[in-house]
């Protein structure tokens, strides 16, 4: 069963963005697991899915899977508005390798509970890799809450579930009715770990991969002070990517940790200069040792 620290990776472009770097994404993922980091996730939110084509996203699949090579486990994130393409994500990601997949709702002006529901069970039909569900319901506009994940547990092959709502109680909540949870807020990465969560899905780990799995290190190890006053440091950037563009952000903090991965696919815009020195002000206590 996946527990730990997860990262979705970024994904870097060249130039103006618009052809992929193939070779900084892959040194990026060893610098992940060269920290320890237990679990790399490919094509997710902070790896821009939504501005990859089709081919961006199996490539990437393929070239993660056989890089990261047992080193970590491996999530590929696998949505798509209709159920037919997400199967046929499904059914790829399956197919180079990939421990979990990851499936969003359907988006934009998508079904009710019951379509829902059974889209994932198509899903899970056409593959035999567990899925988690991506539950982040102010860009998906559905909210996977703790009464409809219940039911979603029923599929055999639906073993997690990232949320990323931001709520403590919901992290409470799926905790309670047995749900393996990933934390997908970045801002309650140790909170959730002591609520019983498996792991957490960490965008801010691109920027700071090891003290991340310092954080669940200490966690694993009853260390609790010693965690809280590693995340005193940690507390301020990680707050911070959640208040302006989260991507742009990540990305930015990145190149300040002295790793570029370049900007963001257009449209997204990179940060403007202000935001980019409260963000180093931020993380300054962390590059500094």
């Amino acid at each position: 069963m996946l527990k730990g620290i997860c990262t979705p990776v970024c994904t870097p472009f060249k130039g103006a963005g618009q052809a992929l770097d193939e070779d900084a994404f892959l040194k990026h993922i060893d610098r992940m697991i060269e920290n320890g980091v237990h679990i790399i996730a490919v094509c997710g939110g902070t790896g821009e899915f939504a501005f990859l084509s089709r081919e961006d996203r199996l490539r990437m699949a393929e070239i993660a899977a056989k890089r990261i090579n047992g080193r970590a486990k491996l999530i590929v994130q696998t949505s798509a508005i209709r159920t037919s393409e997400a199967m046929e994500y499904a059914r790829h990601a399956e197919g180079v390798g990939a421990d979990t997949i990851m499936v969003l709702p359907p988006y934009f002006e998508g079904p009710d509970v019951e379509g829902v529901i059974w889209h994932y069970e198509q899903i899970a039909k056409a593959v035999t890799t567990p899925i988690m569900a991506y539950n982040i319901p102010v860009h998906s506009g559905f909210d996977i809450t703790p009464a409809i994940y219940k039911r979603l547990m029923k599929i055999p092959t639906m073993h997690y579930i990232k949320d990323s709502t931001g709520d403590m109680m919901r992290v409470e909540q799926l905790v309670a009715i047995g749900a393996k949870l990933f934390c997908g807020c970045d801002f309650l990465a140790p909170y959730a770990l002591v609520a019983g969560a498996a792991g957490c899905f960490w965008g801010g780990s691109n920027m700071h991969p090891k003290e991340s799995v310092q954080i669940y290190n200490l966690y694993k190890d009853g260390k609790l002070k010693e965690m809280f006053a590693l995340w005193k440091k940690m507390k301020a950037a990680n707050v911070f990517l959640w208040t302006t563009n989260f991507n742009a952000a990540v990305k930015a903090g990145c190149r300040f940790m002295g790793h570029d991965l370049g900007d963001c696919r257009l449209p997204v815009q990179p940060l403007g200069k202000n935001e980019v020195k409260a963000l180093e002000s931020a993380l300054r206590p962390l590059f500094q040792g």
